[in-house]
């Protein structure tokens, strides 16, 4: 919800992706400093009996993500509040959530994205959270060669999000999720039918380079679409739509994956998430008013 007031309408797609592009690389120091420092050399304090060396990453993160919020609350600007205590502020945000939805109907183009993207996000954030699970119990990979594999799609993924958003700002934030979207499609189906350790790397960082460009353009096209009164209430069923079915892909997968006991089909219906979430923003006209 940021975005409009600290980048130049020219500059949001180059802006969001350059933020998601730096924050993949982020990610990419800390899965760094994680495999060198506790996976691959524990220190004595962490007994690898008990898997503490591994454990300790959660906490770790924790830590990184409290000192790298520092710089945005301290140095980027913010428009007031409101002043009101906790429970009239809880009170007042219910109501205009639910304001909020009804007034849905009269921004056409809103909601139709967002249930778009309701549908392609779920398809790719399952890829996310259960390609490791997939890379051990199809290819057998260890946890040092899940992360190793995790830092290089930080690294393709960081590339793609920061080389397309010249291409948002130029052709526009539908043409690159559709590209984005096209290039998964493409790369994951290849993963579906990957017999080796070796086309999984093969196929898979490919990948990784149109993951970037769907979340950074997704959140420019937001920018665009949103009326400036209301950028705050809709980023926030922006950020709801990207959540409230979250549950739905990985319950699919985890039901195919046991129905047929084959981790490759349960995978799939990742695809038909992305194949939906495509067809619908591809079929919404953005020149039309809000």
């Amino acid at each position: 919800a940021m975005l409009p007031s600290i980048a130049p309408e020219e500059y949001l797609g180059r802006i969001s992706g350059w933020g998601w592009g730096l924050g993949y690389f982020g990610g990419l120091v800390c899965l760094l400093t994680v495999l060198t420092f506790f996976i691959q050399h524990p220190p004595q304090w962490l007994p690898s009996a008990n898997s503490a060396h591994i454990r300790i990453c959660g906490p770790f993160i924790s830590l990184w993500f409290l000192l790298f919020a520092i710089p945005l609350f301290w140095f980027v600007p913010d428009s007031r509040g409101k002043g009101y205590a906790l429970y009239p502020a809880m009170k007042a945000g219910i109501r205009d959530l639910v304001a909020t939805l009804r007034s849905l109907k009269n921004y056409p183009l809103i909601w139709k994205f967002l249930l778009a993207r309701m549908f392609y996000i779920d398809g790719m954030n399952t890829i996310f959270a259960f390609g490791g699970i997939y890379a051990v119990g199809t290819f057998h990979m260890s946890f040092t060669e899940v992360l190793q594999f995790g830092i290089a799609m930080n690294v393709t993924a960081g590339l793609g999000a920061v080389s397309f958003a010249w291409l948002d700002d130029w052709f526009g934030a539908k043409p690159t999720i559709l590209i984005s979207i096209f290039g998964l499609l493409i790369f994951g189906t290849a993963i579906l039918f990957a017999q080796s350790k070796f086309l999984f790397w093969c196929f898979g960082l490919p990948a990784g380079l149109f993951m970037g460009p769907i979340q950074a353009a997704s959140r420019s096209m937001m920018a665009r679409i949103t009326p400036k009164e209301k950028v705050n209430e809709f980023f926030g069923l922006f950020a709801f739509s990207g959540k409230v079915t979250v549950f739905i892909g990985p319950w699919l997968l985890a039901y195919i994956t046991r129905a047929t006991e084959n981790q490759r089909l349960g995978l799939s219906s990742t695809i038909i998430f992305l194949i939906v979430g495509g067809l619908i923003l591809w079929k919404i006209n953005f020149r039309a008013k809000t």
